[in-house]
């Protein structure tokens, strides 16, 4: 592959899209750097998995349903919205390549097809495990976070997902088909946005948590407005079945994005009015514990207690 360099910054880095091969099978540094978010992300959760009334085995249990149909929600997503790369002219019609749909390898999986596939599997499976939905929706958030910080890495691996030409002094320079080009690393600020809201977030469930899914609606409003203007500098956007507003064809993700900021903020608003931390699921599930624990007491212990 050709270098990408940072000619303001005077780095340069040679890649290769392919780590190392396992009986002739080749092993993709996206694949590794997925791989490397998702386990960042599940680590980070167990850890902080009580202090939302969690367990930890409740967790592993989502993610067996989760995982899967999270990759499936973000491959259909990128397919949906660009079929046009899967299909290729035979014999003067065209014709539709299966094998290259799931190709994931090679890139093309829409995190918000992940997003929306997570949160349909953890709203079943809460419903099924009588566990507050907005609970777990706060915990996962933070490995969304994680893990969309961390992949965005594999598309500077792959040479994917960058943005328009600029002059800016931390400009990414690549060659694209031939021509050499100098343009945002719009991958590079996606991360630093998941990492920033990760930190601003975590701080506010620490510190602010009023009600469940607070987190959440925090994390879909942050996520949402900052991909909303990355997804306006990228040149490999998503369209909208070729539809237009305003003479623009209409940027999937980016629509997406700022309509479900503006409608995760209202909510926010409306319930931070109405919500009090005695209703958090945690609280509730503690005191159900200490109620348990006063109850199993033999009553001469109750006595002197």
């Amino acid at each position: 592959m050709n270098p990408i360099t940072f000619p303001g910054l005077g780095l340069t880095f040679q890649l290769e899209r392919v780590a190392f091969t396992v009986f002739g099978h080749n092993i993709y540094w996206y694949g590794i750097i997925i791989a490397c978010g998702f386990l960042l992300a599940v680590s980070f959760c167990c850890r902080q998995a009580r202090h939302y009334g969690i367990k930890q085995d409740g967790l592993i249990d989502m993610l067996f349903f989760a995982v899967p149909l999270c990759i499936i929600g973000a491959r259909l997503y990128y397919i949906i919205f660009y079929f046009s790369f899967f299909q290729k002219e035979v014999d003067g019609k065209l014709v539709t390549d299966f094998g290259q749909m799931i190709a994931i390898w090679d890139g093309g999986l829409a995190i918000y097809g992940a997003v929306i596939m997570a949160v349909l599997v953890t709203a079943v499976f809460c419903k099924v495990k009588k566990i507050k939905f907005g609970a777990m929706a706060d915990l996962g958030c933070f490995g969304l976070l994680i893990g969309q910080a961390v992949g965005r890495w594999g598309n500077f691996v792959n040479q994917e997902a960058f943005g328009g030409p600029t002059g800016l002094p931390w400009r990414m320079g690549l060659t694209v088909n031939g021509t050499y080009m100098e343009v945002h690393p719009t991958f590079l600020y996606e991360s630093a946005w998941n990492v920033l809201g990760f930190f601003l977030l975590w701080y506010v469930a620490r510190h602010w948590r009023r009600f469940d899914g607070q987190i959440f609606l925090g994390y879909v409003a942050w996520y949402g407005f900052g991909r909303g203007i990355i997804e306006g500098l990228r040149t490999d956007s998503l369209y909208f079945f070729g539809l237009k507003l305003f003479g623009m064809p209409i940027r999937t993700s980016q629509v997406l994005g700022f309509a479900s900021a503006v409608v995760a903020v209202a909510i926010l608003a409306w319930r931070l009015m109405r919500g009090t931390p005695e209703d958090l699921y945690v609280n509730r599930v503690r005191a159900a514990r200490a109620a348990r624990k006063a109850a199993a007491q033999p009553p001469e212990e109750k006595e002197e207690s």
